[in-house]
């Protein structure tokens, strides 16, 4: 049956937050541009990109490959997570902006980006990486090969079709249907779903976003802030018409045995408590998808 209800923390993450809170990454807060230094001295943006941070630089420590550089391998840009066309113009978004912050609070200044394929990152085959903010669901699989921090996002699936397609939660089965490799969509459909025909895997989401507007399937399943920042970015073309619930969360994922995971879930403790994830979520969230996600049908495909 399909209902609307307010998602748990997902919802609460989208919606607009109190003013006090909103208005965290736009006053009493440090600049990036000056917690990074003079750009200008070597030519190059600085590491901190267009964000603001919060809290007192230094409060914790990390113990990152290269000293004062916080290497993050991803499957990059996202749009509302990381913004920008390739990685070298990312200077915004929420996990971009939550990577800063969590640099910051651990007195590093140099943020570096490296590109990634998502099914290697999840398998722990990326190499080496100080840890990976890339809306990563934690599984009991991926556990298995890497470390997760806390929950730092609750999260859904989200159905992306062509603008104006019919696919229904009653037709949802017998649609040809693509995930991502690797990813909870791809484990949705393995678990909940009795598809009429194996689904299409595509290595990225991009490539799943050009199968669903060339036609070459019908639906692809993803979790709901990819889908809903791929709608916007089409312009129309694209549409989310259904979310599937998963009770999953994203973490931030470092490699096994990593020396710094319970530093980073007390630095995500801290965002947590003064407000800076919520002023992310308004920030960039909101803004990027022009939608309420809780007025989204959620589907029950079980």
């Amino acid at each position: 049956m399909t209902h609307h209800r307010p998602l748990r923390r997902a919802a609460a993450r989208f919606a607009l937050v109190p003013a006090a809170a909103s208005m965290l990454l736009l006053a009493g807060c440090t600049p990036a541009e000056s917690a990074a230094g003079d750009p200008a001295a070597d030519g190059n943006p600085p590491s901190y990109g267009d964000c603001e941070v919060t809290g007192e630089r230094g409060t914790f420590e990390l113990d990152t490959i290269t000293e004062g550089v916080l290497l993050m391998k991803a499957d990059l840009p996202s749009p509302g997570w990381y913004n920008g066309d390739t990685v070298e113009d990312i200077r915004s978004g929420f996990d971009f902006c939550l990577l800063v912050n969590i640099a910051h609070r651990a007195g590093i200044d140099d943020v570096k980006l490296q590109m990634s394929s998502f099914d290697g990152l999840v398998a722990g085959k990326a190499g080496d990486m100080d840890l990976s903010l890339n809306q990563i669901t934690i599984t009991d699989e991926r556990k298995k090969v890497m470390d997760f921090s806390d929950p730092y996002f609750q999260s859904t699936a989200g159905v992306l079709v062509a603008a104006g397609a019919d696919v229904t939660e009653k037709n949802f089965a017998a649609a040809k249907l693509g995930v991502k490799q690797g990813t909870v969509g791809q484990m949705l459909v393995d678990d909940l779903v009795d598809p009429a025909t194996p689904p299409a895997v595509f290595p990225g989401d991009p490539e799943m976003q050009a199968a669903i507007a060339a036609g070459n399937i019908e639906a692809g399943i993803q979790d709901l802030s990819i889908v809903l920042g791929a709608a916007t970015k089409s312009k129309g073309k694209l549409e989310v018409v259904g979310q599937i619930e998963t009770d999953e969360a994203y973490g931030v994922m470092l490699p096994k045995g990593s020396p710094n995971t319970a530093t980073i879930n007390e630095i995500l403790a801290a965002l947590e408590a003064d407000g800076t994830l919520d002023a992310l979520s308004a920030a960039y969230l909101t803004d990027a998808y022009g939608v309420d996600p809780a007025s989204i049908p959620v589907w029950s495909l079980r």
